[in-house]
C-alpha cells in the first residue's frame, strides 16, 4: 500500500468487507470487518449484507476498545441483529432506521432467492432423475457458530458421494436455527445439521410440528460420518448369491398330483425348505428355479442338514434323474 501510493476518503460514511463472524455466547452476533472506505465510529447504524444494527461496541486487533476506525483498519464490532456472512459487504448509513429498511429489503430477496432456488432445484432433480438412472439427493441446511465451520462443514458434506445418492447443501449460514430455516427445511424436504449451536425449545417444538430433523454436532467427521451412513441406507439393497447346500438323487418317484419326487442325499451344507435349486447333470445346469418341497419320511420339514436323506421336488419341473446334483442357494442382502 505504501509502495503503491494507496488513498481512501476518510471523510465519508464507512464501507467495507467482513472478514469472519461468529455467534458469541455472551456478547451475541460478533463481526470481524475491513474498513475499505470512509471513517466507522462506535455508535454508527450498519447494514452487513442481511444483518442490520447500531455499533454497541469496537475494538480494534488488541483487543483496547475504540471509537472510530479509518481506512485498511480491521475491527471487531457488537450490535448486530443476526450474524453475519465472511465476505460480505458493510456500509454506514445515517440513520437506524435507514439501515433497518435497507436490511430488510435485501433479506426479503434473500429468501425469495433460497426459495425459486429449491423449487428450480426439484424441477432439475426430475431430470436429473430420468437422465441419472433415479440420482438421490439428500437437502441439508447448515447453521454454525462461525462463518468458518459452516464453509467447511457445506464443502465437506458436497463432497461426499455414495454411489447414486448425493448431498445438495442449500442453505449454510451462522447464528442459531430460525424458524425461516424450519420452514424451508419443510418444504425443501431437507435435514438441518446445526453445529456448535443448540435450538430453543420453541424451534425444537415448530421442527417437530413441520416434521423436520434437526441433527447437532460440535465434530465435523461425526456429522459427515453419520450422514454417509443414512447415504448408504438409501441405497438400494443389493443381493448377493450364497450357495447353502447341495444334495445328489439317489431315488425318483412319480405321484400322479405331485409329480417327480426326487429320494436325495443332502452331502454338503444344509437343504432349506424356500430355498432356490438347479439342477445340475453332467456339470450342466439343465434347471434353475424353486424348491417345491422338503420331507423327511413323510413329514413337511423346514431344513435337513448334511448326511441326511430327504424327499425333494421342484416348482414346474419333473425331468428329474438318479445321478443328478440339486444345489441349493439363496439371496441374501449384502451391506453396500
Amino acid at each position: 500500500a505504501d509502495i503503491k501510493e494507496l488513498k481512501a476518503n476518510p471523510n465519508t460514511n464507512a464501507s467495507g468487507t467482513v472478514i469472519e463472524a461468529k455467534l458469541d455466547k455472551g456478547r451475541g452476533p460478533v463481526a470481524t470487518l475491513l474498513v475499505q472506505r470512509g471513517t466507522l465510529h462506535a455508535g454508527d447504524s450498519v447494514v452487513v449484507g442481511t444483518a442490520y444494527g447500531r455499533i454497541r461496541k469496537m475494538t480494534n486487533d488488541k483487543g483496547k476498545e475504540i471509537k472510530e476506525a479509518g481506512p485498511s483498519m480491521p475491527v471487531e464490532i457488537i450490535g448486530l441483529n443476526e450474524v453475519p456472512r465472511a465476505s460480505d459487504v458493510f456500509m454506514a448509513y445515517d440513520t437506524y432506521k435507514q439501515a433497518q429498511s435497507i436490511a430488510q429489503t435485501r433479506e426479503e430477496k434473500q429468501i425469495e432467492k433460497e426459495r425459486n432456488a429449491s423449487s428450480a432445484m426439484s424441477l432439475e432433480d426430475l431430470a436429473r432423475k430420468i437422465s441419472e438412472e433415479d440420482m438421490k439427493e439428500i437437502n441439508v441446511i447448515i447453521k454454525a457458530d462461525v462463518q468458518g465451520s459452516a464453509e467447511a462443514l457445506a464443502a465437506s458434506m458436497e463432497k461426499l458421494e455414495v454411489d447414486t445418492v448425493k448431498v445438495n447443501v442449500i442453505r449454510s449460514t451462522v447464528g442459531t436455527i430460525s424458524e425461516s430455516d424450519i420452514m424451508l427445511a419443510s418444504a425443501s424436504n431437507a435435514i438441518i445439521y446445526g453445529f456448535n449451536i443448540r435450538p430453543t425449545a420453541a424451534i425444537r417444538k415448530k421442527a417437530e410440528e413441520e416434521g423436520v430433523e434437526i441433527r447437532l454436532h460440535n465434530i465435523i467427521y461425526k456429522a459427515l460420518e453419520e450422514l454417509e451412513g443414512a447415504m448408504k441406507g438409501m441405497l438400494a439393497p443389493v443381493y448377493e448369491e450364497v450357495v447353502i447346500g447341495q444334495a445328489e438323487v439317489r431315488e425318483t418317484y412319480r405321484a400322479s398330483k405331485v409329480g417327480t419326487i426326487a429320494g436325495c442325499k443332502v452331502t454338503d451344507g444344509v437343504a432349506k425348505r424356500d430355498a432356490k435349486v438347479r439342477l445340475i447333470r453332467d456339470g450342466i445346469v439343465i434347471y434353475d428355479g424353486k424348491l417345491g418341497s422338503l420331507q423327511r419320511f413323510k413329514d413337511a420339514v423346514k431344513e435337513v442338514q448334511t448326511g441326511y436323506e430327504c424327499g425333494m421336488t421342484i416348482e414346474n419341473f419333473n425331468d428329474i434323474k438318479v445321478g443328478d446334483i440339486l444345489e441349493l442357494y439363496e439371496d441374501q442382502e449384502v451391506e453396500q
